[in-house]
């Protein structure tokens, strides 16, 4: 399976300086498990569209990070992703943004919807905490000790 960690970002071309680093290190050592990468778009229907071209033999699984998501343990995260791993999904695709909430079409489209709390994070300090999960629930899968039941 390949995840792709998808931000919306319609002025910019994406995280930079100190938490586009701390994005690469998580990105990168996610690789070491699974194909892993971002990719920035600068429209949620920009990215609606990739989810439909990248169809293949499995439909793209879809989580969406919303404030009005469900808040979730690492280990529900690490399930929510090993589910469509074990189902033989291709793509899961986690999705950043944009500014102004989701549309009802990309909430609509989302499998899962997950909150990272109840407070508001800048879209780049997201993107790293995403990365993160993402890097922890391939470790805690694969039964290393980087989680460590905490």
């Amino acid at each position: 399976m390949k995840i792709v960690l998808a931000l919306i970002s319609p002025r910019r071309g994406g995280p930079s300086g100190p938490s586009a680093e701390l994005l690469q290190v998580y990105i990168d050592r996610s690789a070491r498990y699974t194909p892993c990468e971002q990719r920035v778009f600068p429209t949620e229907a920009k990215l609606l569209s990739f989810l439909e071209e990248s169809a293949a033999r499995t439909r793209p699984h879809f989580v969406l990070a919303d404030s009005t998501g469900r808040q979730l343990s690492s280990e529900d995260i690490a399930a929510t992703f090993t589910r469509p791993l074990d189902a033989g999904t291709q793509l899961l695709v986690l999705g950043i943004g944009p500014a102004d909430g989701w549309s009802p079409a990309a909430l609509a489209r989302a499998d899962t919807t997950l909150s990272f709390g109840r407070i508001t994070l800048p879209h780049e300090l997201a993107a790293v905490v995403a990365a993160e999960q993402i890097y922890r629930a391939l470790t805690i899968r694969a039964g290393h000790p980087y989680h460590g039941g905490h």
